[in-house]
């Protein structure tokens, strides 16, 4: 087997007026992380792949009489495979550890990390809360990713727990692959959009479930005239995210607490409608709907463009569905498998979206090239690797 260069270390994360400083125990902890899930995807993932194809999949199709049918059958027939306990059990722990890991260091510092995103926050009219929105259950009714509360839930006045918690663990979990700024996906569409529409120029943007606008914010800094909305419903995400806007230069994005399924915006209103892996967050009931409201409120002429990952489709083998919906039964993602079935594109059309307006294609993270000099295959680790599916149309 080849030797792979190990994961940047969390040393190189692009540190911004409010990210939480960490000592050497908490970068240890980090590096140890990303290394850990850097062995899982390269070295013990394949051979959960070579237990399934020599040893499941034949003593399980011999008793069935028949060939595997579903994702649900490779799931069933492969919780007792040994192999695929442990790369499983490894998984979900070095996301708790990240978490906590996470955690335990922005509450350390806590109270200093609040004063200096309020003296970035106050009295902004940039940064729009409301107090009385009631969080979906979409969003509360488990902790998504682990993330201890979820992404909404307060402790104190003004807190920013879960946003700087999020913002330093994500390093780990993807190895950097999303670069220093953990924003490769929201690079890569302004790339995308650069080199393949270098004539379109969005007056308004608007993005869905921003988190702390790791995607948005490069979107604002390629659209630097573009007035830029970007919501979420967590509000410890929003002021995080509005002062690590602010600390990186970035005015031109009002950061608001809102629900998608209902934003009241005029029709037609955005040139430009994006999102970065926020639909496997949405139910079978709200996709339809926040479908139909992007429809509305884009212009005509413009664009609405999604990072997801692949679809479950036709094309794709069963154990290749299997091991990549295990975030739905095992990382607190109970909406992964469902929306990864759906016919994203026939739903696109359904809400408004003409048929010959409709793309699909497929985007890689853009990094930094002074930690990541050479372009390097790091393997398919099903859901963490910085590639993605993007969908969406033109109207």
């Amino acid at each position: 087997m080849s030797k792979q260069a190990p994961p940047p270390s969390w040393r190189h994360v692009g540190r911004h007026g409010v990210f939480p400083q960490g000592k050497l125990d908490d970068a240890s902890r980090f590096d140890f992380l990303a290394n850990m899930n850097r062995h899982l995807a390269t070295r013990l993932s394949p051979k959960v792949r070579e237990s399934f194809e020599k040893r499941v999949a034949p003593r399980t199709e011999q008793a069935l009489g028949r060939p595997l049918k579903d994702r649900g059958e490779v799931r069933e027939a492969m919780a007792r495979e040994p192999i695929y306990q442990m790369w499983s059990a490894l998984r979900r722990t070095t996301m708790e550890m990240r978490q906590q890991a996470g955690r335990a260091m922005v509450l350390r510092q806590l109270e200093p990390l609040i004063e200096k995103a309020r003296a970035l926050n106050d009295a902004a009219v940039t940064l729009q809360l409301d107090p009385t929105l009631e969080i979906p259950r979409t969003a509360c009714a488990v902790d998504i990713h682990c993330m201890p509360g979820g992404y909404h839930t307060e402790l104190v006045e003004d807190d920013i727990t879960n946003g700087a918690n999020y913002d330093a663990g994500i390093f780990a979990t993807t190895g950097g692959m999303l670069g220093r700024w953990n924003d490769g996906g929201g690079q890569a569409l302004a790339q995308w959009l650069k080199q393949k529409y270098p004539a379109f120029k969005p007056r308004r943007i608007l993005d869905l479930g921003c988190t702390i606008g790791h995607n948005v914010v490069p979107l604002a800094q390629a659209f630097p005239e573009a007035e830029v909305i970007a919501i979420d419903v967590g509000a410890p995400m929003l002021r995080y995210a509005h002062a690590r806007a602010r600390s990186l230069g970035v005015e031109n994005i009002t950061f608001r607490q809102a629900n998608a399924d209902d934003l009241g915006y005029p029709d037609g209103h955005f040139d430009l409608i994006s999102s970065a892996m926020f639909w496997h967050e949405s139910s079978a009931r709200s996709m339809p709907l926040q479908l139909r409201e992007i429809y509305r409120m884009l212009a005509v002429g413009g664009l609405t463009a999604h990072l997801e990952q692949p679809q479950y489709g036709e094309d794709m083998s069963l154990y290749e569905q299997f091991i990549r919906d295990w975030d739905t039964w095992n990382n607190n993602e109970p909406f992964w498998g469902v929306m990864h079935d759906y016919d994203v594109r026939q739903m696109v059309l359904d809400a408004g979206f003409a048929a010959d307006k409709y793309f699909e294609t497929t985007v890689a993270g853009v990094v930094d090239r002074e930690v990541f000099p050479v372009a390097e295959s790091n393997g398919e680790d099903y859901g963490r690797a910085a590639l993605w599916t993007m969908f969406g149309a033109w109207k």
